[in-house]
């Protein structure tokens, strides 16, 4: 077992990284899985969860809308840019359903800027292109 300093300082370390930047449960693992105990780590980031400063579900949300500002990419490329950060595909995967027409319109208008970027190509080039991206056929159709 583990002293409240010893707790308190873990503590104090894993919320600086995270109020640098918010991370996922998976990149604070992999942080911090040298240098703190994992019982003491594990018993950490339950209590960060507990108070809001660790959630899955909002930091999806908030990177899909940073995406969506920034970015031209597909449905797939933001699902797989989100399961690299170690997001559970499972809340991942409700996240697209539940905000999927969202998303769709999103997909559509990236492939539209995409497709009159390169608009110099052939039409063939282009829809390869954005199959090759993750864009879904129904997105490369309406362009």
């Amino acid at each position: 077992m583990y002293s409240v300093e010893e707790f308190d300082n873990a503590k104090t370390k894993v919320l600086k990284y995270i109020c640098y930047k918010k991370r996922t449960e998976q990149e604070i693992k992999n942080k911090f899985c040298k240098t703190i105990e994992e019982s003491l780590l594990e018993d950490v980031i339950e209590e960060l969860k507990e108070i809001g400063y660790i959630d899955d579900s909002n930091y999806i949300k908030r990177a899909v809308n940073e995406f969506m500002a920034l970015n031209n990419m597909s449905i797939k490329e933001i699902k797989y840019k989100l399961l690299s950060k170690g997001i559970k595909s499972n809340i991942l995967d409700d996240y697209i359903s539940e905000n999927y027409d969202e998303l769709l319109e999103y997909e559509k208008k990236s492939a539209k800027k995409i497709a009159i970027k390169k608009s110099g190509l052939e039409k063939q080039e282009i829809k390869n292109y954005l199959m090759k991206k993750g864009y879904k056929e129904e997105s490369i159709k309406e362009v």
